[in-house]
């Protein structure tokens, strides 16, 4: 039985698994910042840290998982992820000022950094999710 394509229905798959990618990279990127407060990097250089390793672990998991079929087998990987942490440098500083603006403005998120990683994910998901796909990921069209 063939099913017919959904209008949207690629796009809406792909923002679900971007989501899922996003929440596994929300655990590592609060999970190391709680270690790197712990280890007394900081609330600004633990999370330097955390982000670079979530952002490394968002790239493995949106080119195998969310974007495993435009991913182009022409590109290096060792480029791919550069061009990712690039653009992804764009939601990042939306993520970082979010983040930066809540931590100076709100005492519970001074007491729980993780609100303040919550909502910083949230403020640059919509910029991530469109420059990894139309800039890192989507195969462009052979002229």
């Amino acid at each position: 039985m063939v099913r017919a394509a959904r209008p949207g229905g690629k796009v809406a798959g792909q923002i679900l698994r971007f989501g899922i990618v996003g929440g596994i990279g929300f655990l590592v990127d609060a999970g190391l910042l709680h270690l790197m407060l712990r280890l007394g990097l900081g609330y600004y250089g633990g999370r330097a840290v955390s982000f670079l390793a979530a952002a490394s672990a968002t790239w493995i998991l949106n080119r195998s998982f969310t974007f495993r079929r435009e991913t182009s087998p022409a590109r290096h990987p060792a480029g791919e992820w550069l061009a990712y942490l690039g653009l992804m440098v764009i939601g990042g500083v939306v993520n970082y000022g979010t983040y930066a603006l809540a931590v100076e403005l709100a005492e519970p998120v001074r007491r729980y950094p993780v609100l303040g990683v919550a909502l910083g994910s949230i403020a640059g998901m919509a910029i991530n999710f469109w420059s990894a796909k139309t800039m890192v990921f989507e195969r462009k069209a052979k002229p």
